[in-house]
């Protein structure tokens, strides 16, 4: 499984970068994609520190409570791999 994520966090970010040179549209989407997915993460990780806070639940386990949620998941490994493929595209640029 560990060897699955370390490929996957180098192969998806090639691909959107061929995506990307193919057809320009990719470009815009995968930008739209990582808006949505930040205001989701940031959204979430917000509501549920207030709610730890509001509480009055600070634990380690109630504060990382907040890893069950794939929501957060989802949109944290997207912004992941899209900062991997924004780093690549700005050093393709910069040659």
């Amino acid at each position: 499984m560990k060897i699955l994520l370390v490929v996957s966090s180098i192969a998806f970010p090639i691909i959107m970068v061929f995506l990307q040179n193919h057809r320009k549209i990719f470009r815009i989407i995968f930008n739209i994609i990582a808006v949505i997915s930040a205001s989701i993460f940031g959204n979430i990780a917000a509501t549920s520190i207030y709610q730890i806070l509001i509480d009055n639940a600070v634990f380690m386990t109630t504060i990382h409570g907040i890893f069950l949620n794939p929501y957060f998941l989802i949109t944290g490994s997207y912004l992941g791999v899209f900062i991997i493929y924004r780093l690549m595209v700005l050093t393709l640029d910069e040659r």
